[in-house]
């Protein structure tokens, strides 16, 4: 019988990401006072924004200027992400599968859960303490007619990575697919700015937490069982003010093709998603609100990238249907030519 969670390891880690959060904004504040009266920079080049398809607007640069505390909540944000893909039809690809994905309260990992169930699949979503966020997601996965399993904890902790493996595979007695998508990042101006303690937060949260989940998982998971991992654009390119949070993207899109082939003759593949900017609240909860006005608007197709355009690839590499003899990939879904 899976042990009950302690919220209170997840509470701190909150209230950490806070302080870390609270710091920068500090830092950022005294480096735009020292900044006015410099001449500026210039201003990027505004593109006209591509829309997804004839019959839906996404919304496009000026983004909302909002700044939300970590770990951010959709529900606190002024320009809600879509995530509903309302012209996304389930044909079944994933009927009787037991998932879980981290992070699964909001942004990518609701929009992950949504489409997971509206193929057939039962869900079960880890998060941090986002408890308001993560009921919505609930609401909405049942709604598409699948189960639903809510597990509040810290993956860093490899102990309650096990506890949450244990607890899906009690409530919907297996797990078919893992979603590593739990992330934590901050931005700093200089690498004089990143701290030892925040570095290791972020590999131990997007590195070790992934680590975390797919060992305590894979003892679970059967032949014809898959892991998807959440990359990013900033491990393909890198950018320069998420030094840290670039360098578990690009670890991490190591580890999937690493784990693809030890985990290869068992039948269970590994694949990855890399996308570039996406309307999720790990972002306004990061940079600051005059800078996520502009969010997205250096990709090549002028926006950033809203939720339902990104969970379509996990469905995809999670269902044998459609890539059963795909192992081992980095999928980009950057907004960008190349």
């Amino acid at each position: 019988m899976p042990r009950k969670t302690d919220a209170r390891p997840a509470d701190d880690t909150a209230r950490k990401q806070q302080r870390i959060q609270r710091e920068q904004d500090h830092a950022d504040a005294e480096a735009r006072a020292q900044a006015k009266g410099q001449p500026s920079s210039g201003a990027a080049k505004q593109r006209k924004a591509v829309a997804p398809g004839p019959h839906r607007e996404e919304p496009a640069p000026p983004m909302p200027r909002q700044h939300l505390a970590k770990p951010g909540h959709e529900a606190e944000m002024a320009q809600k992400p879509r995530f509903d893909a309302p012209h996304y039809q389930g044909s079944g690809k994933l009927s009787g599968f037991a998932t879980l994905v981290t992070g699964g309260d909001s942004g990518i990992g609701r929009a992950v859960a949504v489409l997971y169930a509206r193929e057939g699949a039962d869900v079960a979503i880890v998060y941090l303490n986002e408890h308001d966020d993560a009921v919505r997601t609930r609401q909405l996965v049942e709604a598409e007619g699948g189960r639903c399993l809510l597990i509040p904890g810290d993956v860093k902790d490899p102990q309650f990575c096990r506890d949450a493996v244990a607890k899906t595979v009690h409530a919907f007695g297996k797990l078919d697919v893992l979603v590593n998508n739990a992330a934590f990042q901050e931005h700093a101006l200089a690498i004089e700015d990143l701290s030892e303690e925040r570095f290791d937060e972020t590999l131990r949260t997007n590195v070790y937490g992934y680590f975390h989940m797919a060992k305590a998982a894979v003892p679970h998971l059967r032949r014809g069982a898959s892991i998807v991992n959440c990359g990013s654009v900033t491990g393909l390119k890198g950018s320069k003010h998420l030094l840290d949070y670039s360098a578990t993207k690009g670890a991490i899109h190591a580890f999937t093709m690493s784990l693809a082939a030890n985990l290869m003759d068992k039948g269970i593949r590994v694949n990855a998603v890399a996308p570039g900017p996406v309307w999720t609240p790990l972002n306004p909860a990061d940079k600051p609100a005059d800078e996520i006005e502009q969010f997205g608007a250096g990709t090549d197709m002028g926006r950033p990238a809203q939720p339902e355009e990104i969970s379509p690839a996990f469905v995809f590499l999670a269902a044998p249907c459609c890539s059963s003899y795909i192992s081992g990939i980095v999928l980009p879904i950057t907004g960008s030519v190349g």
